[in-house]
């Protein structure tokens, strides 16, 4: 049997993030099978960016160029910035039997709606992290194939509102990287950083609002009253998100109780100790203002990471809400006792078999989302740590291979690699035997005289309308409905369900302009757009004759609307009259750009010309017929 294609759709493998991460893990396993064709379709960087050599399967980006860019809205920006449109090339270019899509769940809005999603084996692998759940997750469950998140909360809340089809599947872990070091060498670290003799909470975090520092703060401060032996360990960034140090001396926690990591930016080399500012002298290199606490932009190695949650006695992670908190599986890699949110992901790193502990928390609202977040409660991280600190060594390293062995067993390369190459291994491969560019919309659909009820009505207006398949808990399908008991009319409700049609054929319907060019080229070609009105487009028709004159070797091409074709097509200097399309207002697309070369020499579009739309470069050949000097 041939190899099944398999489109893989994320950040790029080689990004620093938990997704690129993931990717990165589960392509070189899936790689190492040699069972399937591999293509990483790479959000954030350009569809042949140089870095795409740089992996030994295919990948492109899912970038578009920023000329394209330009001109859409910051919503439509955002849509092309996780691949919305070149994830259509890809699929026609490649030809999966397999899409594979992991990012946050409002990167594949309309996905449902593409000709090829039906039709092809489609899965999504998705972070939620809050209650309730987002009704753009609930609204996609129905269209997804197979649907997969990546902690089991999720999972439970999709399946008491009927979609079980819904599951876990955690993101991956290289798991060879965090290790507990031997006890002499635990030592000689200990040794090294003057801590000898403390006992080290820790925390390793990004320092922005999710993560509960207040919270912690609190708790540690009433466990130092029992333990004055305890020194608390941030690993984050002080420069950003909560101004730790101020927070310090409101709650008067001495300085000298909190300890952080500095990084030197010339010899890489760390320091546990007290903060004292950024910029700060390197010791070993002697550099000067080279070293500061770690960061996004100068952070530690993964052995130099390994090592600081080795100088730890007891891993707290208190937080708002998250998606799988790797750091909480990095602690318990190196076999510490995890105290952790029992919400949100966080109910699994808690739970008995992971060998965590669970710290209560009070809800909050987040103000607009209106998602439940959590407020760690400090007499919990207290109560939590006290119970650690009481335990024997033998209970202690129990409990911490406890936790080992269920990040191994639930999280490693091997186990995630295994579980998805189940789920591709059990799609059917796929015959591309239908047009990528059919359209699935009907505006013309006519429904029924009568139904049982408003909800048939709306599931069938739906799906022969608009192809969509909805059920009672999709968010639009509750607005349609709630409009019909409050008196709305069904007559107006189709007439614009059938709009929505049409609108989506107009734009997709738009040929590329590589199929509607002849094969004069460029240097031949001059475009004009003039997308109406009736009036405008006339003058326009009246400026062809002499424009021809001026250009006597170029063949005109004229885009407008085809409700006023009428008014151009007898016109002998016109060598095509073609649909108007907005791409069309990209001039440094239409005329060349870089490495693009562009598809007409000149560009003129009087209806929309400013600065905003560069219409007035045309490649510096254009011919000035009136001068004021």
């Amino acid at each position: 049997m041939s190899k099944k294609t398999v489109l893989f759709h994320s950040n790029f493998c080689r990004a620093f993030t938990g997704f690129g991460k993931n990717k990165k893990n589960i392509l070189r396993y899936l790689y190492n099978t040699d069972k399937y064709n591999i293509i990483e379709l790479a959000n954030g960087i350009q569809w042949d960016d140089p870095q795409t050599k740089s992996v030994p399967w295919t990948c492109r980006g899912a970038l578009p160029a920023p000329n394209k860019l330009q001109n859409l809205s910051p919503d439509e920006q955002r849509q092309e910035g996780y691949g919305k449109s070149l994830v259509d090339q890809a699929v026609s270019e490649f030809k999966p039997d397999v899409y594979i899509g992991i990012e946050d769940i409002w990167a594949f809005g309309g996905y449902s709606n593409k000709p090829w999603w039906d039709k092809i084996n489609t899965m999504i692998w998705t972070t939620l992290d809050s209650l309730p759940i987002l009704p753009q997750a609930i609204d996609f469950a129905p269209k997804v194939k197979n649907y997969y998140v990546w902690s089991s909360f999720a999972e439970k809340e999709f399946n008491k509102i009927g979609y079980d089809h819904v599951k876990t599947l955690r993101g991956s872990l290289d798991t060879s990287n965090f290790y507990r070091l031997p006890d002499a060498d635990r030592k000689s670290l200990r040794d090294t950083h003057n801590l000898s003799n403390e006992y080290i909470v820790g925390f390793v975090f990004r320092n922005q609002l999710r993560k509960s520092v207040p919270n912690l703060l609190d708790g540690f401060k009433l466990f130092k009253k029992s333990e004055p032996r305890a020194k608390l360990l941030l690993h984050t960034h002080w420069s950003e998100g909560w101004d730790i140090p101020r927070m310090l001396e409101e709650k008067n926690i001495s300085l000298t109780d909190v300890l952080t990591t500095y990084v030197c930016s010339k010899c890489g080399a760390y320091e546990i100790k007290n903060f004292t500012g950024q910029e700060l002298n390197c010791k070993k290199c002697g550099t000067e203002r080279s070293l500061n606490t770690t960061n996004t932009n100068m952070g530690v190695t993964e052995k130099q990471l390994n090592e600081v949650y080795n100088l730890m006695d007891v891993y707290c992670h208190p937080f708002t809400s998250g998606g799988q908190e790797i750091p909480i599986q990095e602690a318990k890699l190196t076999e510490l006792i995890t105290l952790v949110t029992n919400y949100s992901c966080g109910e699994d790193s808690c739970s008995e078999e992971s060998g965590g502990l669970p710290l209560a928390w009070s809800e909050y609202r987040e103000p607009g989302t209106q998602f439940i977040k959590a407020s760690t409660s400090p007499d919990s991280i207290c109560e939590n740590l006290k119970k650690v600190y009481a335990m024997t060594d033998a209970e202690r390293k129990e409990l911490g291979q406890k936790s080992r062995q269920w990040v191994i067993d639930n999280f490693s390369i091997e186990v995630i690699g295994k579980k998805l190459e189940q789920i591709i291994d059990e799609m059917p491969p796929v015959d591309y035997d239908f047009n990528l560019k059919k359209l699935f919309f009907n505006p013309n659909y006519n429904p029924k005289q009568n139904y049982p009820s408003p909800k048939e009505f709306l599931i069938d207006i739906y799906k022969n309308i608009l192809n969509e398949t909805v059920d009672e808990n999709d968010t639009g399908f509750k607005n349609w409905l709630a409009k019909i008991k409050a008196g709305g009319s069904p007559q107006e409700i189709v007439k614009f369900f059938q709009q929505t049609a049409q609108n989506h054929i107009n734009k997709a319907s738009t040929p590329d302009l590589k199929d509607l060019l002849d094969d004069e080229g460029k240097s031949n070609r001059i475009a004009v757009v003039m997308p109406k009105s009736e009036v405008d487009v006339f003058f326009i028709n009246c400026l062809l004759n002499n424009l021809k004159k001026l250009y006597k070797n170029h063949n005109i091409y004229v885009f407008t609307e085809p409700q006023y074709f009428a008014c151009i097509d007898d016109n002998p200097n016109v060598h095509k009259l073609l649909r108007y399309s907005p791409v069309l207002e990209d001039t440094l697309l239409m005329e060349g750009c870089s490495n693009h070369e562009g598809y007409f020499d000149m560009l003129f579009n009087p209806n929309c010309t400013t600065q905003k739309n560069l219409a007035y470069l045309h490649n510096g050949i254009d011919k000035i017929q009136f001068s004021l000097t």
